[in-house]
């Protein structure tokens, strides 16, 4: 045994190995650019030089949202875990456990209410990183409990969507979602509060065919894919090539789907701006009132979320 080769070499080796992070570097879909994570991060997840926009977490997007990064989180009621003990290669259960782990959410949309620019409004923001942002019942819970809550408070909605669709594992009960959630969108609209829908990559399936499409303004982000069944089975059943950018946040404006595509930048005062209009809200009383704290709801945590620098 060669004492030095076998024992003395891998020690030093690993003293001077430095730990590097996975994440440290984000190649652009786009442009296949390397990109600092930090970088991205600071940017609110656009890439630099091509001004891609990647997916943003539910806390991320929340925390760009709301006055001085605070807001309350909003409770969601329980539901059950596994209701049709559903097994593939892997049991239901087990999928939910790695994605709780993997999000440090509860399922794949969290609510939040606070201000917007002075504006108490309620935002909701599913997180593809969660089971591809799956309509489930625990995600149909978590929709209609911020438009209940909206009307309560009397304030906007705001709804950032991002999904693949109905939950299979969940099966009829995660089709149910979205005629609930339709009939908690009419209620927002009897007392004539806005419900505003930002449309982020991707935004497919039924939640498309639900809340997604059902809001007052519909907003998208810039290359966003929206749309219902994919573009290869669309081609297969009309038998007919799709033009250039079909299901793109560009071509739906064009062809009136949506009403504006807003860059990430410009999202937080263009959806304030839409707020106080819609509201008729001043602009001068909700500058002076943009310090105070939102009334907690009742059902909410009992301290404000204060995101993490």
């Amino acid at each position: 045994m060669n004492w030095i080769s076998n024992v003395v070499r891998p020690k030093i080796r690993s003293i001077l190995r430095r730990e590097v992070p996975e994440n440290l570097w984000i190649k652009c879909p786009d442009t296949g650019q390397l990109v600092f994570f930090k970088d991205v991060e600071a940017n609110q997840f656009v890439i630099p030089g091509s001004n891609y926009h990647m997916r943003m977490g539910a806390t991320a997007r929340l925390k760009a949202m709301f006055d001085n990064e605070t807001w309350y989180d909003v409770g969601i009621p329980p539901v059950a875990a596994d209701p049709l003990k559903f097994r593939d290669e892997r049991r239901y259960v087990d999928r939910i456990k790695d994605a709780r782990a993997k999000t440090g959410m509860n399922d794949s949309i969290k609510i939040g209410y606070g201000k917007l620019e002075g504006t108490p409004v309620v935002i909701g923001v599913q997180d593809f990183d969660f089971m591809g942002g799956s309509l489930g019942m625990a995600a149909g819970e978590a929709v209609v409990k911020g438009l209940e809550l909206a009307v309560e408070k009397e304030s906007p909605f705001i709804m950032f969507a991002a999904s693949g669709g109905a939950r299979m594992q969940e099966g009829v009960l995660s089709l149910m979602q979205m005629p609930r959630t339709t009939v908690a969108v009419q209620m927002l609209r009897e007392i004539k509060k806005p419900y505003i829908v930002v449309l982020t990559n991707p935004t497919t399936g039924g939640v498309t065919a639900s809340y997604a499409m059902l809001g007052d303004i519909h907003i998208a982000e810039p290359g966003a894919l929206i749309g219902f069944a994919g573009a290869r089975v669309i081609e297969q059943t009309i038998r007919e090539k799709l033009p250039e950018g079909f299901q793109r946040a560009e071509y739906l404006r064009d062809h009136g789907m949506v009403d504006m595509v807003v860059h990430r930048h410009e999202m937080r005062a263009t959806l304030a701006r839409l707020c106080r209009i819609l509201t008729r809200a001043d602009a001068a009383k909700s500058a002076a009132s943009a310090g105070a704290e939102p009334v907690l709801p009742p059902d909410a945590v009992d301290v404000p979320t204060q995101a993490s620098p």
